[in-house]
């Protein structure tokens, strides 16, 4: 099909970008890597009046880690994370793993980090992330610039906390320690598909192999990216033991909501929520040189 008439703008900087999504409010969409909204525009699904295209704004093309965080900008593309040698350190394990498998090669040299968290796809995999790594996303408007924890950033299906006139100009996750590490696990058809299930894993032991702290998100899983807050509450204050990671598996397997499609059942997918898991939960461990 084809998109409904659209006008076009091209912003130089983010001052600009802003101006114009201020002028047009509703009828304004950003676009940056385009892997969401251009399919979405060419089935109607949606209609913007305006896009503002960010890709000519130098200052949103950036993975950088400081003050204890990785910050990457909202024109970064998921194949610069992929190939980001220092991100595949054990401590990143969480996001370098995402970064591999986001829909297929072709979309990742296009797709962007934080295009994915606004779009909120219920299979999704960087929102899934997100939620496991304690993420923030930045949103700039006319007032300025606030951060906003991924828990109330991600609102509903394909909804967020960016409100009209504004726009998320950077992702923030968490620089985990050395004794942090993460992993992501995925069910596909097949290569570049939408998740049938998926589980995002990062976890922290303390020195003496208790868990210190946890995250455990689930995508495919509900309306959006689920975060199984029961689960982390199993393991913390805990040694990772086959018993306590079987606990928090059965947790997620409990909590996730999925909807039968042609991926699979309810049933089905529920039951490949707690295997993911648990699967993460281990290969976590293993990447910290711990036993379960």
């Amino acid at each position: 099909m084809i998109p409904a008439a659209f006008e076009y703008v091209r912003a130089h900087s983010i001052d600009e970008a802003i101006a114009h999504l201020q002028q047009h409010g509703g009828d304004a969409r950003v676009l940056a890597g385009g892997q969401s909204l251009i399919p979405a525009m060419r089935f109607r699904l949606a209609r913007p009046a305006v896009l503002v295209d960010i890709n000519s704004v130098r200052d949103l093309s950036y993975l950088r880690a400081s003050d204890g965080v990785l910050e990457i900008g909202a024109t970064s593309r998921d194949s610069d994370v992929e190939r980001a040698g220092w991100i595949g350190d054990r401590r990143w394990s969480l996001i370098h793993d995402v970064s591999r498998v986001v829909a297929d090669p072709v979309v990742r040299q296009m797709g962007t980090v934080v295009g994915s968290l606004c779009h909120n796809d219920p299979s999704g995999d960087w929102t899934t992330a997100a939620l496991a790594s304690r993420a923030e996303v930045v949103v700039r408007g006319k007032a300025g610039a606030r951060t906003v924890p991924i828990d109330e950033f991600l609102v509903d299906s394909f909804t967020t906390a960016v409100g009209e006139g504004e726009m998320a100009v950077a992702a923030r996750f968490p620089k985990p320690d050395d004794r942090t590490a993460g992993s992501y696990q995925k069910i596909e058809r097949k290569v570049g598909d939408f998740a049938t299930a998926a589980a995002a894993v990062q976890i922290s032991l303390n020195a003496d192999g208790t868990v210190r702290a946890a995250g455990i998100a689930l995508s495919a899983a509900g309306p959006c990216a689920l975060r199984v807050d029961e689960a982390e509450r199993l393991l913390v204050g805990r040694e990772p033991r086959d018993e306590t990671i079987r606990a928090a598996a059965d947790a997620a397997s409990r909590r996730s909501a999925p909807q039968a499609d042609l991926r699979g059942g309810v049933d089905y997918k529920k039951h490949l929520a707690g295997v993911l898991v648990a699967r993460g939960l281990r290969q976590a461990l293993a990447r910290l040189g711990a036993r379960a």
